[in-house]
C-alpha cells in the first residue's frame, strides 16, 4: 500500500489541477511578440527608452492606486535606472531626477509648529508617494478591494529573469474583453453586461458582476457567471480593476504610438526594472565573472597535476 501513497497523491493533484481548469483557472501569460530584451542570453538588458516611458505611464495611470513603497525617486538616477546619466554619479545631484521627484507633492512627516500636516515637494531621498494613507482607505476608494503595491509585482507573478511576471503584467493589461462586452436587461430589470463566447467547446454567455470586469489571465473562478456547459468554463476571473490602457491614454514624450499594447509593454519594463534595480549591472558582470571561473578551473587543474605529478593514488 505505501508503494501506491505517492501515486495516489499524484493523481489526486492531477484530478485537482483538472477540475480547477474546468472551473476557469487562469490563462497562461505570453509575453510580447518581440519578446524581452532582459530574458535573452548571454545578460540581456533591459530596454532602456521602453523603462523610461514605462515610468511615464506609472505616473500618470497607474500611480493614481498602486503605490511603489519600496523604491525611493533616487533609484531612478541609480547605476541601471532609466534616468542614469554618468555625470551625476549621485543620484540625488541628478537634475531630471529633482525635477521628476517635484512634481509630486508628499506629506511631510515632519507637522509644522502646530502639529498641522505640511505637503512639500518630493526630493529624491523620498520613497515614491502612496496614493493612499492606508490599506482602510483604500479599500474604502476601491469597492473594498485592496489595489497592490507594484514594487515587486513581476516577482510576485513570475520567475524573475525569464519574464514570466513582465508577461503576466502584460497580458493582463491587454487581456481585457472590452470590445467584446455587450449589454442586457437583467431579471431586475437592471442592465448587466455580458460576453458570448463561441469558441472550440467554451459556448455560453459570460455575466459580468457589477463593479467587476473579466480577464482571461487574472486567476479566478467564472463558473457562477456561466451559463454554457462548466466543464468549459472561461479561463480567468473577475478583478475590480477596469481597463486602464485604451490607446491614447498618455501622450508619449518621445512622440512614440500610444497603443494598448505599446503602454503595457512598456510598464511592464518598467515594473521588471523596479522589482529588481541592479539587474542591468549584474547581467553585465555575468561573463566576466564565467571567463574568470573558467580560467581559474584550468590554472587549478594544472596546479594539481603539478603538485601530485610524484604521487601515486
Amino acid at each position: 500500500m505505501k508503494l501506491f501513497r505517492p501515486l495516489l497523491l499524484g493523481l489526486g493533484a492531477m484530478a485537482l489541477g483538472l477540475s480547477a481548469q474546468a472551473a476557469g483557472g487562469a490563462k497562461h501569460a505570453h509575453a510580447p511578440e518581440k519578446g524581452w530584451s532582459f530574458a535573452k542570453v548571454p545578460a540581456g538588458q533591459l530596454d532602456k527608452e521602453s523603462v523610461q516611458r514605462g515610468f511615464q505611464v506609472y505616473q500618470e495611470v497607474c500611480s493614481s492606486c498602486h503605490g511603489m513603497k519600496l523604491l525611493s525617486y533616487r533609484n531612478l538616477g541609480e547605476p541601471g535606472g532609466p534616468f542614469y546619466y554618468d555625470e551625476y554619479s549621485n543620484a540625488n545631484d541628478n537634475p531630471l531626477v529633482k525635477a521628476l521627484a517635484a512634481e509630486i507633492e508628499i506629506l511631510d512627516p515632519n507637522p509644522d509648529e502646530n502639529g498641522d500636516p505640511v505637503y512639500r515637494p518630493a526630493i529624491p531621498a523620498d520613497t515614491f508617494r502612496s496614493p493612499y494613507p492606508n490599506d482602510n482607505a483604500a479599500k474604502a476608494a476601491n469597492g473594498g478591494a485592496l489595489p497592490p503595491d507594484l514594487s515587486v509585482i513581476t516577482k510576485a507573478r513570475g520567475h524573475g529573469a525569464d519574464g514570466d511576471g513582465a508577461s503576466y503584467v502584460y497580458s493582463l493589461m491587454t487581456g481585457y474583453k472590452d470590445d467584446k462586452i455587450k449589454t442586457k436587461v437583467g431579471d431586475d430589470g437592471l442592465n448587466v453586461n455580458y460576453i458570448d463566447f463561441d469558441e472550440d467547446e467554451t459556448v455560453g454567455t459570460l455575466t459580468q458582476p457589477t463593479g467587476l470586469y473579466y480577464n482571461p489571465y487574472f486567476a479566478g473562478d467564472t463558473t457562477p457567471q456561466w451559463d454554457g456547459d462548466p466543464r468549459h468554463a472561461p479561463y480567468g476571473g473577475f478583478l475590480a480593476m477596469a481597463p486602464q490602457l485604451p490607446d491614447g491614454r498618455v501622450e508619449y514624450i518621445d512622440g512614440t504610438e500610444a497603443t494598448t499594447s505599446q503602454m503595457a509593454y512598456d510598464v511592464a519594463n518598467f515594473l521588471q526594472w523596479a522589482g529588481d534595480p541592479k539587474q542591468g549591472q549584474r547581467k553585465s558582470l555575468a561573463l566576466p565573472v564565467m571567463l574568470y571561473l573558467v580560467l581559474l578551473a584550468i590554472l587549478l587543474w594544472f596546479s594539481y597535476k603539478r603538485i601530485w605529478r610524484n604521487v601515486e593514488h
